[in-house]
C-alpha cells in the first residue's frame, strides 16, 4: 500500500492531461511515481471524486473503493474517451468486518453507505468481503477459503490489471492498494490471475465484454495449469 496526499494528486497538473502514450511509457517508472498517476487519473472521474469524499468520514470498517469505476476509467483516458463513465456499471465498495458475519450487520453498512452517497447519481455495491465465502460457492460453482482482509480480496479479481483499490480517510490520505503493481493496468493488458478465485467461465465473460467496449485491450489466455 502507498499513502498519498489526496488534495496533491487531485489538483496536480502534472498528471491532468495524460493520455494512452504516457500511461504506457509510464508502466516501468518506479511504483511510487505509478500510483500517483494511477490515482491522478481515477481522480478525474467526478464520480470517483466525490464516493471517495461521502465516505472519507463515514464511521464504518475498514473499506476501499475498487474494481471497475477505478481500472475502468483507466481504460476510458487510455482510449481517449470523453466521457470517463464510460462502460461502468457500479463503484465497487469493499468493507471488512469479521466479528459479524451476519447478513444483517452487512446490511446495515450497505445503508449507510448508500445513504451518504445519495444524490451522486452513481450505483454503489458495498460488500462485506468477511464474508463472501459464506455466498459464493452458490453464486459461481466454486467453493473458496475466507479472505484474510481486504488487500487478499482485492488480489482474488479475475485478471491482474482489476486489483486496484482506493481508500480516503477523513484527515486527507489516500491509502493505493495495488497487489500486482500497475504494469497491466497501464498496458491495457488483460492477464488472467494466478491468484484469483474467478473460474474461467467468469474471466472469459468479462474480458470478452470489455474488448466491445474498449477494443484496445490485450486479451492474454486461461492457463489451465496456473
Amino acid at each position: 500500500m502507498i499513502v498519498l496526499d489526496y488534495s496533491v494528486v487531485r489538483d496536480h497538473p502534472q498528471y491532468r492531461d495524460l493520455d494512452g502514450d504516457d500511461l504506457r511509457d509510464l508502466s516501468k517508472a518506479n511504483l511510487d511515481e505509478q500510483a500517483h498517476v494511477f490515482a491522478a487519473t481515477v481522480l478525474r472521474s467526478r464520480s470517483n471524486r466525490a464516493v471517495l469524499e461521502r465516505l472519507s468520514g463515514l464511521d464504518i470498517p475498514p473499506w476501499q473503493l475498487t474494481a471497475g469505476c477505478l481500472f475502468q476509467t483507466v481504460w476510458n483516458v487510455a482510449s481517449g474517451y470523453g466521457d470517463l463513465s464510460t462502460g461502468i456499471r457500479d463503484h465497487d465498495l469493499f468493507f471488512f468486518e469479521s466479528g459479524d458475519l451476519s447478513y444483517e450487520a452487512e446490511d446495515r453498512v450497505l445503508r449507510r453507505c448508500v445513504q451518504a452517497c445519495e444524490g451522486l447519481d452513481v450505483e454503489l455495491e458495498p460488500r462485506n468481503e468477511a464474508r463472501v465465502h459464506l455466498w459464493y460457492e452458490a453464486k459461481f460453482g466454486k467453493k473458496i477459503r475466507p479472505y484474510r482482509d481486504l488487500e487478499d480480496a482485492i488480489r482474488s479479481f479475475a485478471a491482474t490489471c482489476c486489483c486496484v483499490g482506493l481508500h480516503l480517510d477523513s484527515g486527507g490520505k489516500l491509502t493505493v492498494t495495488a497487489p500486482f503493481g500497475f504494469e497491466d493496468l497501464f498496458n491495457l493488458v488483460l492477464r488472467p490471475n494466478p491468484e484469483g478465485v474467478a473460474p474461467r467461465a467468469v474471466y472469459e465473460t468479462k474480458t470478452d465484454r470489455w474488448r466491445q467496449i474498449w477494443p484496445s485491450l490485450t486479451k492474454l489466455p486461461w492457463n489451465e495449469n496456473a
